[in-house]
């Protein structure tokens, strides 16, 4: 019940709580402020159908707690701000034991030090969520990495990433046990260059775009950004092209000696295996 299940129950409420605060009138920049989120997140959640989550009693109970949190939530108005948060997690075993975990949740910042070690560990996180049977056909050929920075990131030491590249050996995706920073000067710099066009992506790693006859399918790719609402953008040669706004994935057509390469692109590490994993499954359904 833990893992993707518990993923899922998260998503869904979040996704009725933005439903439900819209309802009563409140702007998506609003819900997102309250909520932590983004605004281009809440128009999804608005947007696409509520996730299913294969049993009717926890729709139920999801949805019941979203609509008595969004009442609650309106009574103190939208300029309210947030300033605690608790998290209990609690799990009941055979014979009446059970674990229970309740931490509180300020929002203030860590140190420096502080900031750079919990971005190293939830790059590593990020990276065990990652689905080789998915992933094993888009495995570029000079093999993947996976990156990401803080957001006042200004050159490629400030980038995490793990050294050399993986590769994925009888099923298991091989790489360096931690990452570091200063780790992969290409994939940094492409995020960093991102990053200047959309502020948001903090994250990033490189997958094998489609390709048709031995070039790259942009149909495919047309189809991805259409399907999934990513905004797209083109790179030459790890160069990215003129670009304004929110940016989610890059395609880079290669060139002679040069492997084509399609970046995508998320606000966060964990978000960002979400959004492969969502790339990957568009790409075997188009």
């Amino acid at each position: 019940m833990l893992g993707h299940n518990g993923g899922k129950w998260l998503d869904r409420l979040l996704q009725q709580l933005a439903k439900e605060l819209r309802a009563i009138g409140w702007t998506q920049m609003q819900i997102a402020n309250a909520t932590g989120s983004t605004q281009s997140t809440v128009s999804r959640q608005i947007m696409k159908p509520v996730l299913e989550l294969g049993a009717s009693a926890d729709e139920t109970t999801i949805d019941g707690w979203a609509k008595e949190l969004a009442h609650s939530m309106a009574q103190y108005g939208p300029d309210a701000k947030v300033v605690r948060q608790r998290l209990v997690f609690e799990l009941q075993f055979g014979g009446g034991q059970a674990l229970r975990y309740d931490k509180t949740l300020t929002g203030l910042d860590l140190d420096e030090d502080q900031s750079a070690k919990a971005l190293l560990r939830r790059l590593e996180w990020a990276t065990g969520r990652l689905d080789l049977r998915r992933l094993k056909p888009y495995m570029p050929a000079v093999g993947m990495n996976i990156a990401t920075c803080l957001p006042n990131a200004s050159g490629p030491k400030d980038v995490a990433a793990y050294p050399g590249r993986m590769t994925l050996v009888e099923n298991n995706l091989r790489r360096h046990e931690t990452p570091e920073f200063g780790a992969s000067s290409h994939l940094a710099n492409m995020l960093l260059q991102s990053k200047e066009a959309d502020s948001e992506k903090i994250a990033i790693l490189n997958l094998r775009p489609p390709t048709l006859n031995g070039m790259v399918d942009q149909g495919d790719i047309n189809y991805i950004s259409d399907e999934l609402d990513y905004k797209l953008g083109y790179a030459t040669k790890g160069v990215l092209q003129d670009h304004q706004g929110r940016l989610d994935i890059v395609l880079d057509e290669g060139a002679f000696g040069w492997e084509p390469a399609l970046y995508v692109l998320g606000p966060n590490p964990m978000d960002l295996v979400d959004r492969a994993h969502a790339i990957i499954d568009a790409m075997n359904t188009e």
